[in-house]
């Protein structure tokens, strides 16, 4: 688009060159185009074609040839979001008041004007201009109202994502898949030379179970059989998937080992992507990414729903595992990670990998114990292990190392007396009455079968700790997707901070966490949710900034109340040990689209000017300290009862 127009209507020559001068810091974006009658007007607005439009019409109300008024309904109808703006002298005002009555317009000027209000209007109406009919506006923003624009087009971003994201929620897997496929063979056609489209013979290896994948594999004709070795290294057939399902997802997405061995049954034609096609598909073809994410999110789902389906089938099987089949039953609205965004799969890899291998260990074990039924008391003993196993966090190495040297002491054996501990049977008098009698080989068979028992409750209790764990992250999620009231609340900042805290718990694991809060926790008036986008902005830095130091990276939170001209206020930082900040850059952190991110680390450079933004609005300041290579704080400080808080932007 070439320069928007702001076109001047007035009979005065000397009253247009003192507007051009009032508007000349606007001239910089917008072409001034001056006209001394109506007459003159309708042919430019006639002649503007859509890429020079009118984007603003200041017109004076009486002119040689006829009133100012009339030309407002042409404007409008002409130029597509054209600002109308009327003039008119004080001393008829009358006149002015009755074309307001009479026409469209946006705002009405009385001459003279104070000084800047010519601008102040044209500021205002041009923003208004540019909102609705520019696609990029922040090419505006040092001319016009910038936080405005800001949000505008973070907005018009948010709503495009979303509605491409949404639109394939009505999808069925099948047409997901397709699409997906359709969509990667029209990119490969013609420009396949990484051989990314292949076609296999049956028993070609795409995965092997425990070693590293860095292949997605989407299958477009043929059926793939997945496979899982159990503790005694027998192969169990998992799955199988035909046309339009993904291999390699889990893996490929987290970096971790494959989860299972995946060959082919049959002749099979797939699409093999690594990390760095995969990006540059999505890069070359932004309308695939909400289609594969949704893919991913149901893959995901799909496995995390056999697993579960699996699991309740067991429970019904064993009649005493009633209480344990609840609980389960009720993680199974976690299921439902479509509603998620694709970061999520991410969080959710570690206890869903967990709960897949309870389930398969579950299954191996379950026939051998239904086909060899104990006796009494042996049967009650079983029973009173696999509850005990389900319901106690197991104990510590060095607890057990303690208490089986005491063991061994009458049971002259070293392993036997770790498995008594480990099941908590390690009771002398227990020893004597049971096992002590028994032959040492028949004891050695007790003691296993009993320890199949611990084992599978000590499965079910993973099952269980792994389904918690989901449940807080997804009420995490929704704390924070939620919107604010309008109306301000008091609440406490540190639970906002901690409930943000849930969101990175999978990241949060690889380093050390430092909490440093003050005993005092006062309610502060604010928008809870607003505040906790900026934990959410501070946090994620931190965590970038500190991802290749591994284990020896560590984030200090830490809260203080102190007094600041006589009223309380509350402090919160975050602090990370990571590259730090160099001191000609800190002063511009804050600046719109200016981002310190390394090389590979997204950044838009727009987080932290939103979060000044908002702790502008909640009349608080932030502020940055840091030390090269040492350290970066950074200082949210807020009072507990703002004197004016300014309404959240929407």
């Amino acid at each position: 688009m070439s320069e928007p127009v702001i076109l001047s209507v007035c009979g005065d020559p000397r009253l247009q060159a003192q507007f051009a001068e009032e508007l000349a810091p606007l001239l910089a974006r917008f072409r001034w185009q001056p006209v001394a009658s109506l007459a003159a007007a309708h042919a430019c607005l006639g002649q503007a074609s859509e890429t020079a439009p009118v984007a603003l019409l200041l017109c004076e109300q009486q002119l040689a040839d006829g009133e100012g008024i009339a030309l407002l309904g042409s404007a409008m109808a002409a130029q597509s979001g054209c600002q109308r703006v009327l003039w008119g002298r004080q001393q008829a005002s009358d006149k002015l008041i009755e074309a307001v009555n009479r026409g469209p317009l946006d705002h009405v000027l009385l001459h003279p004007w104070p000084a800047g209000a010519l601008l102040e209007v044209a500021q205002q109406r041009l923003t208004e201009y540019v909102v609705r009919q520019v696609d990029e506006p922040l090419g505006f923003a040092p001319l016009l109202d910038g936080q405005r624009l800001l949000r505008a087009q973070l907005e018009r971003q948010m709503a495009a994502y979303r509605q491409g994201f949404m639109d394939y929620t009505h999808y069925t897997d099948e047409a997901l898949s397709a699409a997906v496929i359709r969509a990667l063979y029209q990119f490969f056609e013609g420009n396949d030379e990484t051989r990314a489209c292949r076609r296999y013979s049956p028993n070609h290896l795409l995965t092997r179970e425990g070693e590293r994948n860095d292949f997605l594999w989407f299958i477009a004709q043929g059926e793939v059989v997945l496979k899982k070795r159990d503790a005694d290294g027998q192969e169990w057939e998992v799955v199988r998937y035909r046309q339009g399902a993904l291999v390699g997802g889990m893996s490929f997405v987290t970096g971790e080992p494959a989860f299972t061995t995946g060959v082919t049954l049959t002749a099979a034609e797939v699409i093999k992507l690594d990390k760095a096609l995969f990006a540059k598909v999505m890069q070359a073809k932004s309308d695939l990414l909400p289609l594969f994410t949704h893919l991913l999110l149901r893959h995901f789902n799909r496995r995390l729903q056999n697993s579960i389906q699996t699991k309740m089938a067991l429970q019904k099987t064993l009649a005493s595992l009633e209480q344990a089949q609840a609980q389960l039953v009720e993680r199974e609205k976690l299921a439902v990670l479509g509603q998620l965004v694709a970061g999520v799969a991410h969080e959710l890899n570690n206890p869903v990998a967990a709960i897949l291998r309870g389930a398969d260990t579950l299954q191996a074990q379950l026939p051998d114990l239904l086909m060899d039924p104990l006796v009494e008391p042996w049967r009650s003993l079983a029973a009173g292990i696999l509850q005990q196993a389900m319901q106690v966090t197991p104990l510590s190495t060095a607890l057990v190392r303690e208490r089986a040297a005491q063991a061994e002491r009458y049971t002259g054996e070293r392993n036997q007396a770790r498995q008594l501990v480990q099941m908590q049977l390690d009771d002398p008098g227990l020893w004597q009455r049971l096992f002590a009698p028994l032959s040492s080989a028949t004891r050695q068979a007790q003691l296993a079968r009993l320890d199949d028992y611990y084992q599978m409750g000590n499965f079910l209790h993973n099952i269980d700790v792994c389904a918690r764990r989901i449940a807080d992250l997804v009420k995490g999620l929704k704390q924070y997707a939620r919107q604010d009231n309008a109306v301000p609340q008091r609440v406490d900042l540190l639970e906002g901070l901690e409930d943000t805290l849930i969101i990175f718990e999978n990241r949060l694991k690889q380093l050390t966490l430092e909490r440093s809060y003050d005993e005092a926790r006062p309610k502060v008036l604010c928008y809870p949710i607003a505040l906790q986008q900026v934990w959410t902005n501070l946090i994620a830095n931190a965590l970038d900034a500190v991802a290749a130091l591994g284990r020896a990276g560590r984030i200090q939170l830490r809260s203080q109340v102190y007094e600041e001209a006589g009223e309380p206020w509350i402090r919160i930082e975050v602090e990370d040990n990571g590259h730090g900040i160099a001191p000609e850059l800190q002063a511009r952190i804050f600046e719109l689209n200016f981002t310190t991110k390394r090389e590979g680390n997204f950044g838009l450079g727009i987080g932290l000017h939103v979060c000044q933004q908002i702790i502008a609005q909640h009349r608080g300041r932030i502020e940055v300290s840091s030390e090269p290579g040492v350290f970066t704080c950074l200082r949210v400080s807020l009072p507990v009862t703002p004197s004016e808080l300014l309404s959240p932007a929407r």
